[in-house]
């Protein structure tokens, strides 16, 4: 299903996360205040929690990191498939010639 709008930019994202620091009110009133939800604050705080180490979680870089690695091993599976069925066919047809 499409999102409704595009996403927050992560200046707009950084600027909140700021806000809800240092503003001294609550969550939700900073996300009725940006015209945001206190969900998507609240896990743009947590994500910038993890970025600076103070809370557990795969960082921006890490999460990257572990897409392309999950990318590459699907493909290597699918590789690794098509090798060995060209091997059983080699097979079968070498036997056949004999």
């Amino acid at each position: 299903m499409p999102r409704s709008r595009p996403p927050y930019p992560p200046e707009f994202r950084a600027e909140a996360v700021r806000l809800y620091h240092t503003s001294g009110k609550s969550l939700q009133e900073v996300a009725v205040d940006l015209g945001t939800t206190a969900n998507s604050l609240r896990e743009w705080v947590r994500r910038a929690e993890v970025e600076k180490g103070s809370q557990e979680g795969l960082t921006q870089d890490e999460r990257a990191e572990l897409s392309r690695l999950r990318r590459e091993v699907r493909i290597l599976k699918e590789e690794r498939e098509t090798l060995r069925k060209a091997t059983a066919f080699f097979a079968r047809e070498s036997d056949r010639t004999r």
